[in-house]
């Protein structure tokens, strides 16, 4: 489950890192790099996926100051959502340009490990055959359901930050969560 958010920075920050001033824009990268961080991990998550997570933050953190003096600190999107949007697009890019085969998990392959305990073991296995649920879900459906459930994002704001329909947001959300749902269920008819 998410926690939650930490404040947007404030205004006098968001001007003053408008205009370039090194501190304010150091006080951004500090206040916004863990969920851009965790946005691209679980985006990016295999790890021979080329380029790797640290390589698209840093470009995340380019392209964020490049467009800065740009932001409207008036318009709908918070500074958050704007940087994620940032963020995500850079990943579905990066994802679009190099997709990696996927295997089916098999539950009886799959090492739980000496001296868990059997509740233990079943949250282990069930969180693994969710992040690879998550892994192999189109990049579209997995940027829509992480905004959404890890990033706490409002549908108004996937839609704003992917650049698509309020109704493509719902439809990608409804098809991510039934995929994942079925992955699910396949492992609980497999026991």
């Amino acid at each position: 489950m998410p926690a939650t958010a930490p404040a947007e920075l404030d205004e006098m920050t968001i001007a003053r890192a408008q205009r370039g001033d090194p501190r304010a824009r150091r006080d951004l990268v500090e206040r916004y790099q863990r969920p851009v961080f965790a946005l691209l991990s679980r985006m990016m998550h295999r790890r021979d996926l080329p380029p790797g997570v640290e390589d698209l933050a840093q470009e995340t953190f380019l392209r964020v100051f490049r467009a800065l003096p740009t932001y409207d600190r008036d318009g709908a999107a918070k500074l958050s959502t704007w940087i994620l949007t940032i963020a995500s697009n850079l990943a579905i890019d990066a994802i679009r340009r190099r997709r990696i085969p996927t295997q089916p998990f098999d539950a009886a392959r799959e090492p739980i490990g000496p001296g868990r305990s059997d509740a233990e073991a079943e949250r282990l296995r069930l969180a693994e055959v969710l992040r690879r649920a998550i892994d192999d879900l189109s990049p579209e459906h997995r940027a829509a359901f992480l905004l959404r459930e890890y990033h706490e994002f409002e549908y108004a704001e996937i839609a704003s930050a992917l650049a698509i329909d309020l109704g493509t947001v719902k439809s990608r959300l409804s098809r991510a969560r039934a995929a994942l749902r079925r992955s699910l269920e396949e492992v609980y008819r497999a026991r």
